[in-house]
């Protein structure tokens, strides 16, 4: 089976991962509490391979079956088990130095030895998961439940379980009727761009118009464009970083004085998640939409203007 073979199936049994330590050899699988009708959802991992992982919600309790199995034949002396809910901030100049905003621990088992498999339930209920799991440029933001074996002379087993945690919001207010700007370059362009409005949900379709007031330069062709712009750090050692998401191109030749260009964007074909603000005091996520104008020497013109997104269901 292939690594994506194995990538696509639903992860509500997390996969077994052996350890050896002083000859030992432990197992751990974890079964979460809703077995097959646990929600799922699908991420990209580090690798940039398609997981399918447990998914949770704010307030959700995080339940289930932990199995630790010894080598058939084998005894593993311990000094205890214990499980913990983990949620995780970790900026990629600074690895090694994760900030936890969630922890929490339950002892499991007393010290002893381990002769046969052991099925240890656990429960973690009303678990506050305030931020979305998120994976960017410099920053991600992860959950995990983290089964840990102590053992003598620093032969600890841990293995970490990963799941999602996607959140839905209240619809935000409009307080605006919608996005209106100019883009112009004197005697030579004057264009008007409006949009409906500045707040979007993640499937949600981007509905404008682009009026051509004054053209006196050739246009070989325009775009929308959707930029994310993701901010680390605080004060001198903040970091930003751009990149495009979507690319659409709303009109190919050169427009008359006159002319109206509508535009109609679907957002749920790709790869956005809600704006971020200033999560935990580590990073923001924001979006932009960009109208792009190349003329004929490849020349760019651009205007900016920063939107809102949010999730209203999941």
């Amino acid at each position: 089976m292939s690594r994506h073979e194995r990538a696509d199936r639903v992860d509500t049994k997390a996969r077994t991962m052996s350890f050896f330590g002083l000859g030992k050899a432990v197992t751990m699988d974890l079964t979460y509490a809703a077995g097959g009708t646990q929600r799922t959802a699908v991420v990209k991992s580090d690798q940039g391979s398609l997981d399918t992982l447990p998914l949770f919600t704010d307030g959700d309790t995080v339940a289930g079956t932990v199995h630790i199995s010894p080598s058939p034949g084998k005894r593993v002396d311990h000094l205890g088990v214990k499980i913990e809910v983990l949620g995780q901030i970790e900026l990629y100049f600074d690895r090694g130095n994760a900030f936890d905003f969630v922890s929490l621990v339950r002892e499991v088992m007393t010290p002893g030895e381990l002769t046969a498999p052991a099925s240890i339930p656990f429960e973690f209920k009303d678990v506050q998961l305030p931020y979305e799991t998120y994976q960017g440029i410099n920053v991600r933001l992860r959950y995990a439940v983290r089964v840990t074996m102590q053992r003598a002379y620093g032969n600890t087993v841990s293995q970490e379980f990963r799941f999602l945690v996607r959140n839905t919001e209240t619809p935000p207010r409009l307080d605006n009727p919608g996005i209106k700007m100019e883009v112009g370059i004197e005697d030579c362009l004057h264009i008007e761009f409006e949009y409906a409005k500045a707040k979007y949900h993640l499937k949600d379709v981007v509905v404008g118009k682009i009026f051509f007031l004054l053209v006196r330069i050739k246009i070989k062709h325009m775009e929308v464009e959707i930029r994310r712009r993701e901010s680390t750090g605080v004060g001198p050692n903040t970091y930003n970083e751009s990149e495009t998401i979507a690319k659409y191109e709303v009109m190919d030749g050169a427009p008359v004085r006159g002319e109206s260009i509508p535009v109609r964007l679907f957002l749920s074909p790709y790869d956005l998640t809600p704006t971020y603000k200033n999560v935990s005091d580590r990073f923001s996520v924001k979006y932009y939409l960009n109208l792009v104008l190349v003329d004929e020497e490849d020349r760019r013109y651009f205007k900016q203007q920063e939107i809102t997104l949010y999730r209203h269901e999941l």
